[in-house]
């Protein structure tokens, strides 16, 4: 699931950076990244789930702003989608663990950039890829 892709990979661009030292140059890059899915049009075509994630992937590398290499992979994490699987797979997972029939009313929101959050009842999970980057730019600063 892309969520937990999303966590490894923040976590892996974490300690890259902190390792080589390049929190600040990692800093800038998630800063171009969130730029360009802060375009609500370029959100909407990156996070639709009508068009094939290769075709996005693609997008994000021959874009003209030629993100370096970590960039670009970056981007094209975030651009993964929930596929139908997955859905199944959280449907039948939340069903169990809550003891009840789940049946998923699935909303796409280009600000979350990707991942999910789960809300039922008075709960929310939230394993969104926005929230992820909200938290590993919080850590990127702080050292």
């Amino acid at each position: 699931m892309a969520t937990a892709a999303a966590r490894r990979y923040a976590k892996a661009v974490f300690e890259l950076a902190r390792d080589e030292g390049s929190v600040a140059e990692w800093a800038h890059r998630l800063h171009r990244v969130s730029e360009l899915l802060a375009d609500a049009e370029v959100a909407a075509v990156l996070t639709n789930p009508t068009i094939p994630v290769t075709q996005r992937e693609a997008l994000i590398a021959a874009a003209p702003h030629q993100f370096d290499d970590e960039t670009t992979n970056l981007a094209r994490l975030l651009i993964e989608s929930l596929e139908r699987d997955d859905r199944d797979r959280v449907e039948r997972e939340l069903s169990r663990r809550l003891n009840k029939e789940v049946s998923l009313d699935v909303v796409v929101d280009p600000r979350v950039i990707g991942g999910l959050r789960l809300q039922y009842g008075d709960r929310v999970v939230d394993a969104t890829v926005a929230t992820r980057l909200q938290q590993l730019r919080r850590r990127l600063a702080a050292t």
